[in-house]
């Protein structure tokens, strides 16, 4: 058995011990694809490194393999353009915008999405192609279509792609338009590989009614929730958020516009009636970003900054003299208090996770809740 072998069986094994892997074609498809495949170089994180940076590990680098069957998520592209090939030993900084995503999230994922065979999938962010050779594995070249936004790592995918054995239809193109030739009701299942501040449309009336769609969404703070949606009828859909801790990289032409520095103004203090800490937690993240979906969030514990751009609106907490905490806000939007508003609703429900929230899209409206469909929530921005 070579190395490569032994490893994805090693990894397999380990998925189905912690229960990752339950179905049997699911681990069929993890120990058949060669992951090194879609990887010949990736970048690994400088441990405590402010602002953070990256390392190239290459093909020869001792670790190079054992990195790829890791359960962890490679980066393969910084800033939309530097790869690892382009970096030199020193390292570079930049943001992430490809990867490939850890094996366990990939299938789990896939297990997720409830696909069987015979059923048509596309699949949006086709990234390096790991997570479409699975699904190719899986369900055969012809039932899956894969959309990637970048030309570029399209064209790497569709090489490893063929090295490995596969053929899926891969297209270059807006994935948040869906297959830009499919018709309405093409295919039984989409996933999504990329996250979104909303479901877009298109992929509402590419899958058909009694289809499901399993995708992140997330926003400008980059809190994150995995939701499966049923389509309901053209253009509408209703679903659950899973259990889980789930985030992808924001599709790009979801992700936040260009801002200038920040430069925190004066403003109308006031004492918070929230501890701030709490939307620095996962779900307590979520439930601000619902609630000021235009805001981006910095700061940590008991000192958090919200700043929306589109309308210059700042809030800013620190601690209060009194043990408290007070909240200083700017600008025609007041951001605190939406925040705090969400933040009681939420906890007055108990606090769930987010398997505890829904969400109902029509052409209408887009709306995420707690609990019930008539209970607390929130619109998208769409």
């Amino acid at each position: 058995m070579s190395t490569s072998a032994r490893l994805r069986t090693a990894l397999a094994d380990a998925l189905t011990e912690d229960g990752t892997l339950a179905d049997p074609a699911w681990r069929e498809a993890a120990e058949a694809v060669p992951r090194e495949l879609f990887l010949a170089s990736y970048f690994t994180q400088i441990p405590g490194s402010a602002p953070t940076r990256y390392l190239p590990v290459h093909q020869s680098d001792d670790g190079w393999l054992e990195g790829i069957y890791s359960d962890r998520t490679l980066v393969t592209q910084l800033d939309g353009r530097v790869r690892p090939s382009d970096v030199t030993d020193a390292g570079a900084t930049g943001d992430p915008t490809s990867s490939s995503t850890l094996p366990s999230l990939v299938l789990r994922m896939w297990q997720q999405l409830e696909v069987e065979t015979g059923q048509q999938v596309v699949e949006i962010g086709t990234g390096t192609g790991y997570s479409t050779a699975l699904g190719a594995h899986r369900l055969g070249d012809d039932r899956l279509t894969s959309v990637e936004y970048d030309p570029a790592v399209g064209r790497a995918a569709a090489s490893a792609l063929k090295a490995a054995g596969y053929a899926p239809r891969l297209v270059v193109g807006d994935g948040l338009r869906g297959d830009p030739d499919a018709s309405a009701g093409t295919y039984d299942r989409l996933i999504a590989t990329c996250s979104v501040r909303y479901v877009p449309m298109a992929w509402l009336h590419q899958v058909k009614p009694g289809g499901k769609i399993l995708a992140t969404l997330s926003g400008w703070s980059y809190a994150s929730g995995l939701a499966l949606l049923t389509v309901t009828g053209p253009g509408a859909a209703a679903g659950r958020f899973l259990p889980g801790y789930t985030s992808f990289m924001i599709a790009r032409p979801h992700d936040r516009p260009p801002r200038p520095t920040l430069a925190l103004l004066p403003g109308e203090a006031r004492p918070s009636r929230i501890d701030p800490a709490v939307i620095g937690t996962w779900t307590g993240g979520w439930v601000a970003q619902l609630a000021v979906p235009a805001s981006e969030r910095m700061g940590a514990g008991a000192e958090q900054i919200l700043w929306d751009v589109s309308t210059g609106s700042q809030a800013r907490t620190m601690p209060g003299a009194d043990g408290g905490w007070t909240v200083v806000q700017r600008g025609p939007v007041r951001l605190w208090d939406r925040v705090e508003a969400a933040v009681r609703l939420w906890q007055a429900a108990g606090e769930p996770h987010q398997e505890g929230f829904g969400i109902t899209v029509s052409a209408a409206r887009q709306r995420v809740w707690i609990g019930t469909e008539d209970g607390p929530g929130w619109d998208l921005p769409v």
